[in-house]
């Protein structure tokens, strides 16, 4: 018995004297436990680009609900035919991603990460809350990364949260307080995400303004005032641009094996009513050659009908959207002057609005390559286009709704705010005659969360498509 006992001490001994070197053999001596900033910041701003442009948060949900793309087979989100499963990469994404590696960054040290890093960092986190926000309307906010089991914050109390947070990214940047790596998207020019970050502040002042306009002033005042100034040409343009595959553009990678979007027929229509001459950047002419105009397709049709419309007689969108290398845009120059005007237009700040949009108007054309004076000259001049002081938000909304083509997130927001353009659901979808106003929430909040779900659901509404939102004023 104790020869038995004394060779399982030896086979236990020797376990574990195995077991501690094959730790040693798997460590990589040239690695660190601690992850990088830089390399936390690439990741962060690839992943960010990947969510805000890819198919469940873009194309597949928000460019349909604002009718800049449609569904020629597969139409059930075009259709509203959509779960508590449809709308999870944002949720996950942004909270078990972005914010999980963007709050390391905030916990690092100043030996670990400097400020700018730190002030990148919650600029990103920002932007990510406002994305959900946006979307979903109360969402775990303050106790985001904190709690297994989070409380949700209004959506009031995020937007004025973040304001703060904004506040707090802009004192944290400055070109004195140490270089970064690993930005794609500014190469480290703090000067540029300074900008960035003034922003986000109109833009958020907008959100609110139909609720809180003393606030909203306040905040489009302390945004436009700072002495970083906002975006300020297309070079300051916040964005994210891919290279080859397999680090391609989203949509790029969608048609290089499938062949289910199409631009909208609303959109198509409005661009060939106002002679645009972005068309032929936002879309394709149809591969029958017989078929010798931009050709959009309808909204929420039944699989049968959509298919009917044609593939080969129908355009795709454009090439300048479907290169490996076409760039994310996320906040766009052609944004903050529409933002400026509208911030006018309400007598928030000084300026002119009309002048402020016909340069709004210019940005967009200028972002995709259309610099002729005279092209541009005609297309202000129209009577359809001229700026109505009388309704701004109809001028404005119109006309943003055209320029933020791609970015569905943030078209489908404003859309929803400045209630223009005026959109009609398509004629088989499942909401009767309503287009959605929301997100549903995933599905493994009410199991996971089902608590802080039940309490945010009792005060925003109904856990529906067709819930509006808090800055969903009208």
């Amino acid at each position: 018995m104790l020869k038995k006992l004394s060779y399982i001490t030896l086979f236990a001994l020797t376990f574990v004297s195995c077991s501690d070197t094959l730790d040693d053999i798997n460590k990589n001596p040239n690695a660190t436990e601690t992850p990088l900033a830089p390399y936390l910041l690439t990741g962060s701003l690839k992943q960010g680009a990947d969510l805000y442009w890819g198919d469940n948060t873009n194309f597949n949900s928000s460019l349909l609900f604002v009718q800049h793309w449609a569904k020629i087979q597969y139409t059930e989100p075009d259709r509203y035919d959509v779960s508590n499963t449809s709308f999870t990469s944002l949720w996950n994404t942004g909270y078990a991603t972005l914010i999980t590696d963007l709050n390391t960054i905030l916990n690092f040290s100043d030996q670990q990460a400097n400020s700018n890093y730190k002030g990148i960092a919650l600029t990103l986190r920002s932007w990510t809350f406002l994305l959900l926000t946006d979307a979903y309307g109360s969402i775990p906010y303050k106790e985001a990364g904190l709690k297994v089991t989070p409380a949700y914050n209004t959506q009031k109390e995020v937007y004025t949260g973040l304001l703060e947070d904004l506040k707090q990214a802009q004192s944290l940047l400055s070109a004195t307080n140490g270089t970064v790596t690993g930005d794609l998207s500014y190469k480290g020019d703090i000067s540029k995400w300074k900008k960035l970050v003034n922003s986000l502040r109109l833009r958020i002042a907008l959100r609110i303004s139909d609720k809180e306009p003393a606030l909203a002033k306040q905040a489009a005042i302390d945004a436009t005032t700072d002495a970083a100034g906002v975006l300020s040409s297309n070079n300051d343009t916040f964005k994210f641009t891919y290279t080859s595959s397999p680090q391609q553009n989203p949509a790029s990678a969608w048609f290089e094996t499938r062949d289910d979007f199409r631009v909208s027929k609303t959109l198509v229509d409005k661009l060939t009513e106002l002679s645009d001459p972005r068309l032929p950047v936002y879309a394709q002419l149809p591969t029958d050659k017989s078929v010798v105009k931009y050709v959009g397709a309808g909204n929420g049709l039944t699989n049968s009908d959509a298919n009917s419309q044609g593939f080969a007689k129908t355009s795709k969108p454009g090439t300048y959207f479907l290169t490996s290398s076409s760039p994310a845009v996320i906040v766009s120059y052609s944004e903050v002057l529409f933002n400026l005007a509208e911030a006018a237009a309400r007598g928030y700040i000084s300026g002119d609005a009309e002048q402020l949009y016909k340069n709004a108007i210019t940005a967009s054309f200028n972002q995709f390559g259309i610099t002729d004076a005279t092209a541009i000259s005609n297309y202000l001049n129209q009577v359809s286009v001229k700026y109505d002081a009388t309704n701004y938000a109809k001028s404005i909304g119109t006309q943003k709704w055209i320029a933020f083509y791609g970015q569905g997130l943030d078209a489908f927001t404003e859309w929803r705010r400045l209630d223009y353009p005026v959109l009609k659901a398509g004629p088989s979808t499942v909401l009767d005659g309503q287009i959605p106003s929301r997100f549903f929430y995933p599905g493994t909040e009410q199991s996971l969360n089902g608590s802080n779900y039940q309490t945010a659901v009792s005060v925003q509404g109904k856990d529906l498509l067709t819930t509006k939102l808090w800055f969903d004023a009208k």
